[in-house]
């Protein structure tokens, strides 16, 4: 039970954040829901750092 209320702590801690930043790699903000997943949050940086290289080529 208490691993669950701290699982859910940290999902949310990390989607509010998500929810503001991926707009601005061109990423839809309801992808930060992916962080429900346990990798969610890892394949969510991976794409933010692909996106980063792509707008500092411009």
């Amino acid at each position: 039970m208490m691993e669950g209320i701290i699982w859910l702590a940290f999902t949310i801690l990390t989607v509010i954040p998500l929810l503001k930043l991926l707009p601005h790699f061109g990423i839809n903000k309801y992808w930060a829901l992916a962080c429900i997943v346990p990798f969610g949050v890892l394949a969510l940086i991976w794409w933010m750092s692909l996106k980063l290289q792509e707008l500092e080529r411009r």
